[in-house]
């Protein structure tokens, strides 16, 4: 088995980042592993895990690192893109130790940069086209708040190991996907 590689998506919920690590899953044949897709996959199908965490994401909290690394370790591919995860630093050091675990390359950490009340527009934009009862005003400011307070910190955390590179998400899709494709070289 070859050495695996990664590469991490960082940014405020509705920066586009799951859009993106979509369309480079694709292309490039990374598997994508979205926690917050995995979480809401399991309340709609109403398992134990979505029962437990149905409320925690209502209120626009973070779910439990335990149960987030779990679901990790259980979706590690050889090629991977972490779309929304990690999300504090305590998940950050514990990916890092997975990573060498399993002797994975990082390939870098991807930052999409938006403005706030960008985020708020396209959230509840999107909330409207999806019906995703974790993205009303409030649950989204709220999730804005938990970004700056528990997330932003991962910016300097990768900035020293130099691994950070940071891309507007400002502009159309392929745009912002040709900046993030510059940015890590491939």
């Amino acid at each position: 088995m070859g050495v695996g590689e990664a590469v991490i998506f960082l940014g405020p919920p509705g920066a586009g980042k799951g859009t993106q690590a979509a369309r480079l899953s694709a292309e490039l044949g990374f598997k994508k592993l979205s926690t917050g897709d995995i979480l809401r996959d399991n309340v709609a199908r109403g398992t134990p895990l979505g029962r437990q965490v149905k409320p925690i994401m209502d209120r626009g909290d973070l779910v439990p690192d335990e149960l987030i690394l779990a679901l990790i370790r259980e979706e590690l591919a050889e090629r991977v893109i972490f779309d929304g995860f990690p999300r504090t630093l305590p998940q950050a050091e514990a990916l890092d130790r997975l990573l060498e675990e399993t002797g994975t390359r990082l390939l870098g950490v991807v930052l999409v940069d938006v403005p706030e009340e960008e985020l708020v527009r396209r959230m509840l934009k999107r909330a409207e086209l999806e019906g995703r009862s974790d993205d009303n005003e409030e649950t989204i400011r709220r999730r804005l708040e938990v970004y700056r307070e528990k997330t932003e910190p991962l910016i300097q955390y990768y900035e020293k190991k130099g691994v950070l590179q940071r891309v507007d998400g400002l502009g159309t899709p392929d745009e912002v996907y040709a900046r993030i494709r510059a940015a890590l070289g491939i």
